[in-house]
Order: C-alpha cells, then sequence, then structure tokens
C-alpha cells in the first residue's frame, strides 16, 4: 500500500513559506503523493494554484488533487488548468472528481446545485477526456482546447466516492474511487471497495478499480485537543453536535493509532492511503515519515 499526505489547506493560516515546506519536506519523504481538497467558502487556498506551486518546488510524488467539486466548474476550463497543470508536474497529476455536498460553494460561484449531480459529473468528465485527446469540442474553433497533458489521454480520474450508488456508477467512467472515511472504519472501507470490485467487474472493465482513500490524524503533543478543534471548525455546516459526535468517533490521534490504521487498510486491500493533516505543523511530515518507518 502506498501512503500519500496532504497539505494542511484546510488549516487556517496557510500561508507561502508553509505551503513550499511542506511540499519540498513531503516530496523528499517516503510518500508517493502530494494533495489537497476543495471548499470555497472556508479560508484555504485556491487549490489549483496551490497545486501549481506545490508541483514546482517538487520533482518526484504525484500530485493529487483530492478532490474536486466538478460540477462547481465549467469542464472545458478545468480540462485546460489540469492539463497545464500535468505539464508543470512533468505527467505527475492525478485526480478525483465528485458532485459536492455544500449548497453554499455553488451559490457563491454561481453554480446550480442540481438534484441529479452524478449524471452532470460524469458527463463533464468525458467532456475533459476530450479535450485531453486533442479533439475539437468547441464548434467553429480552429483549434482544440490546448494544451494537451502529457500524460497520453489526460490524468488518471477517481471517483470521490463513499455511498455504494455512486460507486456502481463510477465504474461507467472512472479509473477508481477515492474514498473518505472519518474513522477510519476499516469496516466502511472494505465494503466501499468490494462494492467497487464488484461494480467494475460487472461493467467488464478490463482493468480492476484503482482504490485510494483517506483520513485524517494528529500525531502532535495536542494531538487529541488538535484533532476536536479542527474538526468542529471544518464540520461546522453540519451542526456542533454533529461535529462533536464524529470527532469522537476518529481513532487518529497517536503514532500508536494512526500505525494500527495503516495496517489494517492494507490488510483490506487499500492501494493508496492519503493522510489528511490537521495542523500547520511542518515537524508532522517526519512525524508520519518514522511511523512508517
Amino acid at each position: 500500500m502506498q501512503v500519500g499526505l496532504n497539505l494542511p489547506v484546510m488549516v487556517p493560516g496557510l500561508d507561502r513559506e508553509r505551503i513550499l515546506e511542506w511540499a519540498r519536506r513531503i516530496d523528499a519523504g517516503p510518500y508517493s503523493s502530494l494533495a489537497a481538497g476543495e471548499r470555497i467558502t472556508f479560508p484555504n487556498p485556491e487549490i489549483t494554484v496551490a497545486l501549481s506551486a506545490a508541483a514546482a518546488v517538487t520533482t518526484r510524488v504525484r500530485i493529487f488533487f483530492n478532490a474536486m467539486v466538478l460540477p462547481l466548474h465549467s469542464a472545458v476550463l478545468k480540462a485546460k488548468e489540469l492539463a497545464t497543470l500535468d505539464v508543470i508536474s512533468a505527467g505527475r497529476l492525478m485526480l478525483a472528481v465528485g458532485a459536492g455536498a455544500r449548497e453554499e460553494d455553488f451559490r457563491a460561484l454561481g453554480a446550480p446545485f442540481k438534484d441529479k449531480r452524478l449524471g452532470q459529473l460524469e458527463a463533464q468528465v468525458q467532456l475533459m477526456r476530450r479535450v485531453w485527446a486533442g479533439e475539437l469540442v468547441v464548434e467553429g474553433a480552429r483549434r482544440p482546447v490546448e494544451p494537451l497533458p502529457l500524460q497520453a489521454g489526460g490524468p488518471e480520474v477517481l471517483s470521490a466516492s463513499i455511498y455504494p450508488g455512486s460507486i456502481r456508477r463510477a465504474a461507467r467512467w472512472a479509473d477508481g474511487i477515492a474514498g473518505f472515511s472519518f474513522g477510519p472504519s476499516t469496516k466502511e472501507v472494505q465494503s466501499s471497495f468490494e462494492t467497487a470490485r464488484a461494480a467494475w467487474k460487472d461493467a467488464g472493465r478490463a482493468s480492476p478499480p484503482r482504490l485510494v482513500t483517506s483520513c485524517f490524524f494528529a500525531l502532535g503533543p495536542e494531538a487529541r485537543n488538535q484533532m476536536d478543534q479542527y474538526l468542529q471548525r471544518y464540520l461546522a455546516f453540519m451542526g456542533p453536535g454533529v461535529a462533536r459526535k464524529i470527532a469522537a468517533a476518529v481513532q487518529t490521534t497517536s503514532a500508536k493509532a494512526l500505525r494500527a490504521v495503516v495496517r489494517e487498510l492494507a490488510d483490506v486491500g487499500t492501494d493508496e492511503l492519503s493522510l489528511v493533516p490537521t495542523t500547520l505543523d511542518p515537524d508532522e511530515v517526519e512525524r508520519v515519515a518514522d511511523l512508517l518507518g
């Protein structure tokens, strides 16, 4: 199992120096990828810009956009931006896309919060792949939308899916799934992986799905308090009661607990675990590296 590490983009106060320091340390460590996810009405940086900065100061790790809420955006513009990021990263980009659940983010960008966003998501991915293949997708245009990505046909596209219905639907268009588990719950992750394997088989896919999952963690001297404060802030849109309940279920606030989680997730067939930090302290990068051995 590969292990990737996220930039701490959801922790307020992230600035230029910390972004670049985290990126360099992740690239120098035992990690497979450097990741970041998208929010709009939140004190995080815009993720395409942040990942471009990280790509410019790294050479080894894959650049993992995990996850983009694609229905918020123009698929053609995002295809162009992501192709550019693939060029900047020398072909290291990978991508997870989701339908989104925060209506306020849609309102902020003037995007309609539709009931059938999974269908919209699927159509957008198909359009992006046409752009990446160099097809003329704009009627009357003399040239395709460029640049083309360095990776032939574009980067790997995973479905940011949690629920069985969206996982099964992803077998029609995705290269795999990129889930999330708060606990994390090994049983929950294993169930989603089994659903994906069965869906890919039923769809007649030639290759099995790539199976990725993520979870929060905290390892510093104030790990438990750090985790609780982070989740209260990050999950505030759900209400304080829900945030407290979820925080109480999170296990990964010690080296022992995180080490056990890594073993358990490897045992259920995880291809890659993407760990999400809850602090700006770049020493967290070395704490995880020491834990992984």
